[in-house]
């Protein structure tokens, strides 16, 4: 299958923010020299030395170590959040800026018309009038912190303007010179929680997904390409319901036991509609915003684990954690310490670790007690629902009932404002009326269930849309002192669930999921529900105290990798729609290999297992296109194909030329076997769900889906051949002829895309603030996850965004990586100055006590009170 072969570009949108006639202008400055060097540079921070910053009531002490780094040193806590706001803009004002316009809906205000769109479903949604809500809910001390930081903003804002914020203000500028940055406020840090949910959310892609598969196959068939867990051959993050932590089976030799055992579809849920392009574009639509953390969906996820020091070389635990998002520059993380001089009540904060600019406090990190990790819980806290709309009311339960109205006006850049009505249920926002995406599928929903169709409307119930306390708990999680203040903090985080991993200085380690988990009186979530009836809505969330937990258990370490959290006994529905265990069960294959040879664990073996590119996909199929070259009417392609795999060791290694053969293998299967039989928008992206959809069949030779007579196909043996075949001759179109030169790298490619204009189009401005690209190993769904899109191509799509390992025995042995660097600044020092160690698997120490902090400093600046 050539690069010509057309697909369905799913989750890598362009925001295209610039007009044709600024796309002239810009070349034409950019070649006349008028985005020069001064210009570029002029937004650089100042970093050393002093500088005074209104609001503070004594000095701050900022070091920054040879990456640019910074750990901030107050002597009141509102000192730290004021310093700790001036320092994320003066590194990424612009970063900031762009996001609270994404999450308010007001990107139309910065870049015009073609913004409308993406904000009328945002407004639709409602991020920011929620986030205002919840700065209501805040307790006093944290908004008190909230202010202090956006008076940090705010300082510095009053000192710089334009370019001198940022050199994207001088590309703006020529399209929007009147843009000028409101200040700031703690809803715009809150509202960032909104998009952090929203890609982070749980199955609507996939509840969407079944319903596009319905139009077209059977409910075996459907049920077959979305697999229940593989409870057999991989683990649960507990032992809760029957799940098993402790499950360690090659994944080449757990095969069928993979196999799909659950059915997706519920049996009263309205039928899908018939009409599968309509359909398609509820898919385009249901992913039409900007991703702010990576594209939801199929590979999507995070490794942490932690150590119990009965297995470690310290005696003491150790806790590793990457998060795995979109490939984004700058990374959507922040490195920072936060260290009061003098710990205590009044000033309680001495933490380290992964911020997200434009909020205060430490998201991910240690403080000097504890330490504590996220992957992605995934729950499935998102649903449609099938609405009977008449006039201005809906239907419940058999009576008419006045629909909530409120109208949003979008200011416009260059052009007149627009005004939206957006209109909601009981169970939320009603999508449909936002464009024709939404409302061709309620027209054809409405005719299948014998609905009128113009009273047919589909509405999304969605957690994060009920104003919450999460802005409270990270103050909570950097103050924690134990297990169990860290679980009351935990209890207050509740969008987006997260798995969270905890270690503390005195040897006990735990893992709570917390969140806000929708308890339904029916249906499991998977597929659009009908609205008009109380049997079908959510009559509450799961009490926290019946969310898996797990303290010091008796094996001595947890892994979690968007795996099973618990068994399939477990009593309340989490989701149906589990990551299928591939990166969980390498992690404790190779955990336990180490355990059973007694080896004590250090540092450096966690950051090797991070590191760790064993593909299991490729352990289930290679034996198999092995099998098949040794027949006697294989192709001399499938042969060659044989005895290059021959001796792999299945690892998606950089200099590997058999992963990059698989890989060309796999894309090719996966449309060869599914994709030219499926709706476009479900084509198959090839992450984990795939893994074991394939592994299910590979024992089912005889199944319709490896049989296609265009192809010649008519079971499995005959697809593998076709496909291994085909792949071969791609290979060597991709990488010539000779066979000595192939690398994985040579395919597996990261360019890093600035997240606003990186994809503009107009090549001055991305050559300006794009980098790439780096040739790196890893896959999708293995542990090592740069992540690839089988739709789109080999390039990475999502990545470790960061990489740490905490040792709790010594802090400052701990290590840490960015995926790119503290600076938003194209052109700065630290813009990606940590990629290089990150694309070949290498940290960077991390400081954390004041001696390691002071000796690790490059520069040292002090922020002053102003006189």
């Amino acid at each position: 299958m050539g690069d010509d072969t057309p697909r369905l570009r799913r989750h890598h949108r362009v925001l295209r923010v610039i007009g044709g006639v600024l796309a002239v202008l810009l070349v034409l400055v950019v070649v006349a020299g008028g985005i020069g060097v001064w210009t570029i540079t002029r937004s650089f921070p100042q970093t050393a030395g002093s500088v005074d910053v209104p609001g503070l009531t004594k000095p701050v002490t900022v070091y920054r170590d040879d990456a640019g780094v910074p750990q901030l040193s107050a002597s009141t806590a509102d000192d730290l959040f004021r310093a700790q706001g001036y320092v994320h803009a003066q590194d990424r004002f612009w970063e900031m800026d762009f996001r609270r316009h994404v999450t308010a809906g007001r990107l139309s205000e910065m870049f015009g018309a073609s913004q409308v769109p993406t904000d009328t479903f945002i407004r639709t949604l409602g991020w920011r009038r929620v986030a205002e809500q919840e700065v209501k809910l805040l307790d006093p001390t944290s908004l008190r912190y909230y202010q202090d930081y956006a008076d940090g903003v705010n300082a510095y804002l009053k000192q710089r303007s334009g370019a001198g914020l940022s050199l994207e203000y001088a590309i703006l500028g020529l399209q929007n010179p009147s843009y000028k940055p409101e200040p700031w406020t703690p809803a715009d840090s809150i509202a960032w929680l909104k998009a952090m949910a929203w890609d982070l959310r749980s199955n609507l892609e996939d509840e969407i997904d079944r319903a596009l598969l319905a139009t077209k196959l059977k409910p075996e068939q459907v049920a077959e390409l979305h697999p229940g867990y593989p409870y057999t051959g991989h683990p649960t993050i507990t032992d809760l319901g029957g799940g098993n932590p402790r499950t360690v089976t090659p994944d080449a030799e757990a095969g069928a036991a993979g196999a799909a055992d659950q059915s997706s579809a519920d049996a009263s849920a309205p039928a899908p509609t018939a009409y599968a392009s309509q359909l398609e574009q509820v898919a385009a639509s249901v992913d039409s915003l900007p991703q702010l953390m990576g594209p939801a969906g199929d590979g999507i996820g995070s490794n942490s684990w932690v150590i119990g020091g009965a297995h470690t070389a310290s005696g003491k635990p150790l806790l590793a954690n990457d998060p795995h998002l979109g490939a984004a520059l700058p990374s959507v993380w922040y490195q920072m310490g936060l260290h009061c001089t003098t710990v205590g009540p009044e000033c309680p904060f001495d933490v380290s670790g992964f911020s997200f600019s434009g909020f205060p406090g430490i998201i991910i990190g240690h403080n000097d007690r504890i330490s504590w990790g996220f992957t992605n819980l995934g729950p499935d806290v998102a649903d449609l629902f099938v609405e009977k709309v008449t006039g201005d009311t809906y239907e419940y339960d058999g009576q008419q009932v006045p629909l909530e109205k409120r109208t949003e006006r979008i200011r416009v850049a260059g052009g007149k404002d627009v005004t939206i009505t957006v209109r909601s249920t009981r169970h939320g926002p009603i999508v449909t009326d936002i464009g024709d995406a939404y409302a061709v599928i309620a027209k054809d929903q409405a005719g299948k269930l014998g609905v009128p169709a113009q009273q047919f409307q589909l509405s999304l119930a969605w957690t994060a849309l009920t104003p919450g306390t999460t802005a409270n708990a990270i103050f909570a999680f950097d103050t924690a002192r134990d297990w169990p203040s860290f679980r009351a903090a935990a209890q207050q985080f509740q969008v987006p669930s997260q798995n969270l991993v905890y270690a503390d200085v005195d040897g006990n380690i735990g893992y709570q999921a917390p969140g806000l988990i929708p308890v339904r009186s029916g249906g499991d979530g998977t597929m659009p529900m009908p609205g008009w009836s109380s049997g079908y809505g959510w009559t509450g969330t799961i009490p926290f105290e019946e969310l898996p937990s797990v303290f010091d258990p008796p094996a001595g370490y947890i892994v979690t990798a968007n795996n099973a959290a618990v068994g399939p006994g477990f009593p309340r529905l989490i989701t149906a729609d589990w990551d299928q265990g591939y990166r969980a069960n390498q992690i404790e294959v190779r955990l336990s290999a180490l355990m059973a040879q007694g080896k004590k664990l250090t540092s450096k073996d966690m950051s090797e297992i991070q590191a760790d590119t064993y593909d299991a996909n490729a352990a289930n199929l290679v034996p198999v296109i092995r099998a098949v070259a040794e027949k006697p009417d294989a192709s001399a392609d499938v042969q060659q194909a044989a005895r290059l795999l021959a001796d792999w060791d299945y690892r998606d290694d950089a200099d590997s030329a058999a992963a990059a053969y698989f890989a060309v293998f796999w894309r090719e299967l996966l449309h060869d076997m599914f994709a030219r039989k499926i709706p476009a928008a479900t084509a198959p992206t090839g992450g984990d769900r795939w893994f074991t959809v394939v592994a299910s069949l590979l024992g089912q030779p005889e199944s319709s889906w490896w049989a296609d007579s265009d192809l010649g196909t008519s079971d499995r043996d005959s697809m593998i051949a076709y496909a291994a075949g085909q792949a071969w001759k791609e290979t060597a179109h991709q990488l010539g002829g000779d066979v000595s030169s192939w690398r994985w790298d040579r395919l597996h490619t990261l360019t890093l895309k600035n997240a606003s204009l990186g994809e503009s189009g107009i090549a001055p401005i991305e050559a300006l603030l794009n980098r790439g690209p780096w040739h790196v190993g890893g896959g999708s769904s293995v542990v090592d996850a740069a992540g690839w899109d089988a739709t789109v191509g080999f390039a990475v799509q999502r990545v470790p965004s960061m990489r740490m390992v905490v040792d709790l025995s010594d802090f400052d042995k701990s290590t840490w990586i960015n995926l790119t660097g503290a600076s938003g600044h194209a052109f700065d020092a630290h813009y990606t100055d940590q990629t290089d160690l990150w694309a070949v698997g290498k940290t960077r120490p991390w400081p954390f006590t004041p001696a390691a902090v002071k000796k690790a400093a490059d520069q040292t600046l002090t922020l002053r009170p102003a006189r």
